[in-house]
């Protein structure tokens, strides 16, 4: 394999999964400190989340420890697959008619977001990971569920 372009591999996944984990953290965090769990809940019932009491505190966990679980790297394919399809379900349930701006709601940030955790599903961590380092693959835990 060409080193360069490995070596370049390497770190743009380290990049998506550094820079889009923190996103995850970030929102997790927030839904936990700045909005608390009971915040959520409301705006998750305004919203039109079904099942908002049960679900708020499950998407705020899987955001804050998803998150962290991309920065290191670890359980990447797996963690990223339920972040993507937590982005799907905010822009059908939530962001889908708001357009496309987030400025009016819409869903362009939650379309980045489940995008890069897409990709992330699909190509694995890269060598600079927990995974690679834990389970000897650069395409990370439970390759082959990709």
């Amino acid at each position: 394999m060409n080193t360069s372009a490995s070596t370049a591999s390497a770190a743009a996944r380290l990049i998506i999964r550094v820079a889009f984990g923190f996103l995850f953290l970030a929102h997790g965090w927030q839904k936990f400190n700045e909005f608390t769990i009971p915040g959520t809940v409301g705006a998750f019932t305004d919203m039109g989340v079904p099942a908002a009491a049960a679900v708020a505190p499950v998407i705020a966990s899987l955001e804050l420890a998803g998150g962290a679980l991309l920065i290191l790297g670890l359980l990447t394919r797996p963690v990223a697959i339920l972040l993507t399809v937590n982005m799907a379900a905010a822009i059908i349930l939530v962001h889908a008619g708001a357009g496309v701006f987030v400025a009016n709601g819409g869903y362009e940030l939650v379309l980045a977001l489940g995008a890069a955790t897409l990709a992330l599903f699909l190509v694995g961590p890269g060598r600079i990971s927990l995974d690679a380092a834990l389970f000897g693959s650069r395409k990370g835990a439970l390759a082959k569920l990709a």
